[in-house]
């Protein structure tokens, strides 16, 4: 009765607190992390044992690289491969070896500063790309650098959890074996061959899902029983979790191998859909038990050291991050999407502090104040991403829109594209395809980022202004096709196309039908209703 009681309060939790969360603009996280705070142990003491569950829900962690795998095929891995090494690498090295060398300034022995340093240097896997992903920004210069980190990250937890027994304060020899996961007969083998055993368990999540999942796959598939098919998918993934477990490796990098080697299989789509929920659920939870865990006791015993601890770690974090974001040349907005997204620390942080505290590495009062840290930066997070969005962003949109003529010197095309939203792309595509000059104007930043990854050459700026349609080139081009989704935005472009450009042929998108007839008494050349042919 008790696990049933304490789903109920979680579900509950979660189901009470997202949706206000949401309608507030604080996204699912913030809600899933403040439910977990009510409900924990140091307010209405509704959830005993928050870490628990954590153990459990760190599955959501693991399912959601499996599904990201399932997204990259390796060649498309293999282009990655200098942000993941370059971003991810310099970010983890340089976190390091700052926290490492202020720790030690205050007093603490190298292999304390050290592991501090190494835990301190992982970001939230769940938290930055849950947030990434609900702003559809994944496929930006933004995105793709933040699951660069956080790929190399997740690939560095390993060789940190092999180096935390070396750290050891304590003689050689007392580290416990919890230290590899529980797998009591690694202690025996030498340093080359449990070399060895990592790579003949990588190799064998390869050689299993390249030529053995397939015909399995294949004979639930013909059994046409859908049931069958999410029990292949959560054993798949739970099978792959617990070797990587057994020979002492990360499950999420080997849940992660096995969806990249499955990324190019005919059954990709279908192990997405039957993993999904699950991923959701778990995450939901994973969030709601990190809320929980903080220990509002010690917060309320030594609350301006806490803060300042938070604040220093958001802040160091952010300053590399932003360094790191202009060496690569994550411009724009782009740079602080990246830098809120990854300035905080990781779930894998409280995986490694358990461990540093099984190998001696650390005391546990240290513990306790790293473990309220990292998970008040969580916390933190959805809040300065927010932030990011609301006060951020909008200032480099202003920016842009005060100097637009450097984006468009020489620009004399026979054609402009005002608004460049799903009816302007569909008109863009068939210039490009038939060859005929463009230039294509939009007013949203991040909406001009998203589709320039796709090899359309677009600017920013408000197409209302007529010093802006000038440097366009509309004195020089033949037709203006106006494209955006906001019929009094629509209106005021023709009102001065027409005022200032005489001469220019325009094509215009048309709301509704009160907006059509609008449009007419203006004397649009073409008209096209927006719902009328569909």
């Amino acid at each position: 009765m008790d696990i049933l009681l304490q789903t109920f309060v979680f579900l509950a939790a979660g189901v009470i607190a997202v949706p206000i969360a949401s309608r507030l603009g604080l996204g699912s996280v913030l809600g899933y992390l403040i439910a977990g705070a009510v409900i924990g142990p140091f307010v209405l003491g509704l959830v005993a044992e928050p870490a628990d569950v954590m153990h459990f829900a760190e599955f959501g962690v693991v399912m959601m690289l499996f599904l990201i795998g399932l997204e990259l095929k390796p060649e498309m891995l293999w282009r990655l491969r200098v942000p993941i090494l370059g971003l991810g690498g310099l970010q983890v090295i340089l976190t390091t070896a700052v926290i490492t060398a202020l720790a030690m300034l205050f007093g603490m022995v190298w292999q304390t500063a050290l592991t501090i340093g190494l835990v301190l240097s992982l970001s939230s896997t769940a938290i930055a790309l849950q947030i990434l992903n609900e702003k559809n920004m994944m496929s930006t210069e933004a995105g793709k650098a933040s699951f660069a980190v956080l790929l190399f990250q997740d690939i560095a937890v390993i060789p940190i959890i092999a180096l935390l027994p070396l750290l050891a304060l304590m003689p050689a020899g007392t580290a416990e074996v919890a230290t590899h996961g529980g797998s009591r007969w690694l202690l025996h083998l030498s340093a080359w061959q449990h070399a060895l055993v990592d790579i003949a368990a990588v190799l064998m999540i390869i050689v299993l899902g390249r030529y053995v999942l397939r015909p399995v796959f294949r004979f639930i598939a013909v059994s046409g029983l859908r049931e069958m098919f999410t029990a292949l998918a959560l054993l798949l993934v739970i099978g792959i979790a617990l070797l990587m477990q057994s020979v002492g490796l990360s499950p999420a990098l080997g849940t992660f191998v096995a969806g990249v080697v499955l990324a190019n299989s005919e059954y990709r789509h279908e192990l997405e859909a039957n993993i999904d929920p699950f991923k959701a659920l778990l995450l939901g939870l994973f969030f709601i038990s990190v809320g929980a865990a903080i220990d509002f006791g010690l917060i309320g015993q030594e609350p301006i050291k806490i803060i300042g601890f938070v604040l220093a770690l958001v802040a160091i974090k952010f300053v590399i991050l932003w360094v790191i974001a202009k060496v690569f040349h994550v411009n724009g907005g782009n740079r602080y999407w990246f830098t809120f997204a990854l300035a905080q620390g990781g779930e894998f942080g409280f995986v490694l502090l358990s461990l540093a505290t099984q190998s001696h590495v650390l005391e546990q009062g240290i513990v306790e104040t790293l473990t309220v840290v990292i998970a008040l930066s969580m916390v933190l997070t959805p809040i300065l991403m927010a932030f990011n969005e609301k006060i951020v962003q909008p200032k480099f949109q202003i920016i842009e829109a005060e100097a637009p003529a450097d984006d468009f010197e020489d620009q004399h095309n026979p054609v402009i594209i005002a608004g460049f939203g799903r009816v302007g792309q569909i008109v863009g595509r068939i210039l490009l395809a038939n060859k005929i000059p463009t230039t294509v104007l939009d007013h949203s930043a991040t909406h001009i980022e998203r589709v320039r990854t796709f090899g359309f050459k677009i600017f920013f700026g408000d197409a209302k202004r007529e010093d802006l349609l000038a440097v366009a080139g509309a004195g020089d081009a033949k037709l203006l096709v106006v494209a955006v989704d906001d019929r009094n935005t629509i209106t005021s472009i023709v009102k001065t196309a027409q005022h200032y450009f005489p001469n220019l042929k325009i094509y215009a998108r048309a709301y509704d039908l009160t907006h059509y007839h609008e449009l007419s008494k203006l004397g649009v050349d073409y008209i096209e209703r927006e719902v009328f042919r569909s």
